[in-house]
């Protein structure tokens, strides 16, 4: 029998309230509408996946954003083709959006992670290259400029605490995961105090979905793995989503065949029973990975109820982003010749 906890009361079923009309966003919520039925459907993914070639699956995407010229090696010319709509995405969503500080959130995301490299690259001794995100908010050589002086103020504070923090992580525990536990925390913890202080209701949502959904994913990797130090099991939560620490950490001592009537009362069900029955017959994340995208994605189109504003400005921008990886994710697959069931139980 699973034990009983609390947990908080929410005001919503499935996913959480995404704010009324903003009707400065008029114009820009008709465009994003208009290229919304321009998207790929999921009978055109699901087709690709069921390609019997990467040639045949580049094919259904010629008349698309995304096709590629009949040369003889067009795997070769796909990143070039998805990294050019991905700029293309990121300098629409610049121009439609009305208040910049949502941009800047959004930018802060790469860098976080270029953060993440570079701290990684410190510790492990190895030279800060060329390799990371010119699309944060910060260029990549200030980033380097800030660690090869060892001069961290001259970054801006998120990122600043960001490195401070990673760092002091790393070096007490020699253990490299703790730099992205750190760093995702930090993120996190930015994330909605921001969507706080811009009283965006839509945001917040989307941001302790997110959380919800990490740790969830957290939770099925530490049951995998066996993790039996509870005190490092509860360092790797990031806090401030809708579920309790309390019920994840129990979810950590339940078997597989409980977690659907430990989650049965959450929103996230189904992602967890998913995500367990595949996880016991496959040994895989698969299935996990494609419910937590899903049921994020899911919350995304919610935002039809809205007439115009910034929220579907946003969605757009988020599932748009998920289209051009899931794209890729199938094209490289198909190139690499993956099992088309393992293709399906990622993408459906």
């Amino acid at each position: 029998m699973v034990q009983a906890i609390k947990q908080p009361v929410v005001d919503f079923y499935t996913y959480p309230p995404i704010g009324t009309d903003d009707w400065r966003y008029l114009s820009q919520t008709a465009l994003v509408r208009m290229l919304e039925l321009q998207m790929l459907s999921r009978a055109t993914l699901l087709d690709m996946a069921n390609a019997e070639s990467f040639d045949q699956a580049a094919d259904l995407l010629s008349a698309t954003e995304y096709a590629l010229p009949s040369t003889r090696n067009r795997f070769a010319e796909l990143e070039g083709i998805l990294s050019l709509r991905r700029d293309e995405l990121r300098q629409l969503f610049s121009q439609l959006m009305l208040n910049k500080a949502v941009i800047r959130i959004f930018r802060m995301r790469d860098d976080f992670a270029n953060m993440r490299l570079a701290i990684r690259k410190v510790v492990t001794k190895k030279p800060l290259d060329t390799d990371f995100s010119g699309d944060g908010n910060i260029s990549p050589e200030q980033l380097k400029g800030a660690f090869e002086q060892e001069q961290y103020e001259l970054l801006p504070d998120y990122l600043q605490e960001a490195a401070e923090q990673a760092v002091l992580a790393y070096y007490q525990t020699k253990d490299i995961r703790q730099i992205d536990f750190t760093i995702d925390n930090i993120q996190a913890e930015y994330n909605l105090k921001t969507a706080q202080r811009l009283r965006n209701i839509f945001l917040l949502g989307f941001f302790r979905i997110q959380i919800d959904l990490t740790n969830i994913r957290t939770m099925f990797r530490l049951k995998f793995i066996q993790s039996q130090d509870q005190f490092q099991q509860d360092k790797f939560f990031l806090k401030g989503g809708y579920l309790t620490l309390e019920r994840l950490r129990l979810a950590l001592d339940a078997g597989y065949e409980a977690l659907g009537q430990l989650f049965f009362v959450t929103p996230y069900c189904r992602v967890v029973e998913a995500g367990a029955n595949y996880l016991t017959s496959n040994k895989s994340f698969l299935k996990l990975e494609q419910q937590c995208e899903e049921h994020l994605t899911e919350f995304l189109k919610s935002t039809i109820q809205i007439v115009t504003g910034p929220q579907p400005i946003i969605a757009y921008f988020l599932m748009k982003e998920n289209e051009i990886r899931n794209v890729r994710l199938i094209l490289t697959a198909k190139k690499n010749s993956l099992d088309t069931k393992l293709i399906l139980d990622r993408i459906s």
